[in-house]
């Protein structure tokens, strides 16, 4: 039984602005504004390439086969016509992608490789949405989401806060969603869309909380607070992430597209869903 990965994401890619090079685009489709704030596609996805965090998807991205679902998934994107596209990459290295990209947009027929799902999905939504630049909002905190798992599998360690609670979401998280869980089960059998899509169900953004921090909250040696001092550095490092997105100058006509890994997905919707300048689209409405 394979798990799905929803363990945070340490990736590469941005924001992008308008370019005037509309050629080699697929066409897509002219969304409607629901209010003054701006609009928002907040999209989890799993590493397409290589990747440090503890669970990985068998996933090649130079399988033609996997190229052609990620070029259709792009599709599906660029029909919310982003005219701002964040992703998961440091803002200092923000030149180097951008080059990157400029690359790309003098050969599309070939997908990037280079950044996983940043370059290969990121990329090409940009290109089809007429954009010249991509932005990195993603920060970096060295943080240990394991403890838990290392103070249950030391003999000389007991867990004082609530082990049970601890051990029933890391060992059956999805229990009280039989549906859920049968798909999470079938999830190598999934088309990319259906994975992606998998991924962004609101109780699988609510799992990959869970699995990344909020499971560490039972967790503590003695009156210690192990656990909730691990689960802080990686909501601190969610902030940042947050306040870069802010950093990037837009207005109520902008349009913008997050791709990042799904614990940074679920984290973000959070900050968004109480924030009086943001408002998320529905994204299974362009994962379908």
């Amino acid at each position: 039984m394979r798990r799905l990965l929803i363990i945070l994401s340490i990736t590469f890619l941005g924001c992008t602005t308008k370019n005037s090079d509309q050629s080699n685009k697929e066409p897509a489709s002219t969304p409607s504004t629901k209010s003054d704030k701006i609009q928002v596609l907040n999209v989890g996805f799993f590493h397409f390439g290589a990747t440090s965090d503890a669970s990985k998807v068998d996933f090649d991205e130079n399988n033609a086969r996997e190229q052609e679902e990620i070029r259709k998934l792009s599709i599906q994107l660029a029909k919310f016509k982003p005219t701002i596209i964040c992703l998961e990459y440091l803002p200092e290295i923000d030149d180097d992608i951008n080059k990157a990209y400029q690359d790309f947009l003098k050969n599309p027929s070939e997908l990037n490789t280079q950044y996983g799902e940043l370059s290969m999905v990121g990329f090409d939504v940009a290109r089809m949405s007429g954009l010249v630049k991509v932005y990195g909002i993603d920060n970096h905190m060295n943080y240990n989401y394991s403890v838990g798992d290392f103070i249950e599998n030391s003999p000389e360690l007991t867990n004082a806060i609530d082990p049970a609670t601890y051990l029933e979401i890391t060992n059956n998280p999805l229990r009280a969603y039989p549906e859920l869980e049968k798909r999470n089960n079938n999830f190598e059998n999934l088309s990319l869309l259906e994975k992606i899509a998998l991924i962004n169900d609101p109780k699988m953004l609510d799992y990959s909380l869970n699995a990344n921090a909020d499971k560490l909250f039972y967790v503590g040696i003695d009156d210690n607070f192990v656990g909730a001092d691990q689960a802080a550095i990686f909501y601190h490092r969610n902030m940042k992430i947050y306040s870069n997105l802010n950093r990037i100058k837009m207005n109520k006509n902008d349009r913008v597209l997050i791709i990042m890994g799904s614990a940074h997905t679920a984290m973000l919707r959070e900050f968004m869903q109480r924030s009086p300048k943001f408002e998320m689209v529905n994204s299974h409405d362009y994962l379908k």
